[in-house]
């Protein structure tokens, strides 16, 4: 990334403003909870079957709507299972937000929350430094591994919450979940064009499950994975000095204030690659970009 432009997560109120866009202008949420409905409540009837109480952790929960979603299923699955939940999130306005929605929520006296206001790294850090051991039945990282160095070192600590306590006697229906871009996707494409130029050395950031499969396919880490077919309209970003186009110029680029710190020819090359058909489709008149998710569902370390 050019000395002059700086990553967008750099800005908290920023980001969160580009994000709420994101959701607002895509179906992401949308076919998430569809898999939730739908695919979900099989893998959550398997890591609750025959127990009392289950230990999950969300790393990256943001404002927690996904989080509870996916406690509604639970409790639909096993209505007599307490939960400890481990909320991992480093945004203090996405965590407050993710309290309050608990506060209005009805019914979740089931579920115990512990607050986590740091990143996944220095989770990681906090966890090895007091030599924390309990063990976990179900992780979920959604759109979070695009902020870690190294993505793949990530998913495998994370993995040795499925087998602490256990004496090395693996049960297999615990399981962490990633929900991340594909390959094939418009920030697939993007991000392969345009890496250098964007890409924040820091972290990770121009990852897609391609290449957390290639990882864990390295390690003969099994794992089930699940297309979740997604798109969002990205018709203002076409429009010079819209500021919803400039928002959303921000998130799929992940640099902040893109158009006016970006150079010229850059934006030009980022603009002109948007409005393919390796990235978007035009349909009425509107441009849709393609933001395919997939969900990676990956089994405890062997």
């Amino acid at each position: 990334m050019s000395c002059a432009m700086r990553s967008l997560v750099e800005d908290d109120d920023r980001y969160l403003k580009s994000f709420q866009l994101f959701l607002e202008r895509s179906s992401e949420h949308k076919c998430m909870q569809d898999f939730i409905h739908g695919i979900l409540p099989d893998i959550l009837a398997s890591i609750g079957e025959g127990k009392a109480n289950l230990n999950m952790m969300g790393v990256g929960s943001g404002a927690g709507e996904i989080d509870l979603e996916m406690f509604s299923q639970l409790h639909l699955k096993h209505p007599a299972v307490t939960v400890d939940n481990q909320v991992v999130e480093p945004s203090a306005q996405q965590l407050h937000l993710y309290k309050v929605l608990v506060s209005q929520k009805p019914n979740l006296d089931y579920i115990k929350f512990t607050w986590n206001k740091m990143t996944a790294t220095e989770f990681e850090k906090h966890w090895k430094e007091n030599h924390l051991t309990k063990k976990m039945d179900f992780i979920h990282m959604i759109q979070m591994l695009y902020y870690v160095k190294d993505p793949g070192a990530t998913v495998t600590f994370y993995q040795t919450f499925m087998w602490w306590l256990h004496c090395g006697v693996l049960l297999l229906w615990e399981v962490i979940m990633c929900i991340m871009s594909v390959d094939e996707s418009g920030w697939g494409k993007l991000w392969r064009t345009f890496r250098t130029q964007l890409c924040n050395t820091e972290i990770s950031q121009c990852v897609t499950t391609g290449d957390i499969k290639a990882y864990l396919d390295s390690k003969t880490t099994s794992y089930q994975s699940y297309k979740l077919l997604s798109q969002m309209d990205i018709t203002e970003c076409f429009t010079e000095g819209d500021q919803r186009g400039e928002l959303l110029l921000d998130f799929l680029t992940e640099v902040l204030d893109f158009s006016a710190t970006a150079p010229p020819e850059l934006k030009r090359g980022v603009l002109d690659l948007l409005m393919t058909s390796d990235c978007s489709k035009e349909v009425d008149g509107r441009v849709i970009f393609n933001n395919t998710l997939e969900v990676l569902v990956v089994d405890p370390l062997q």
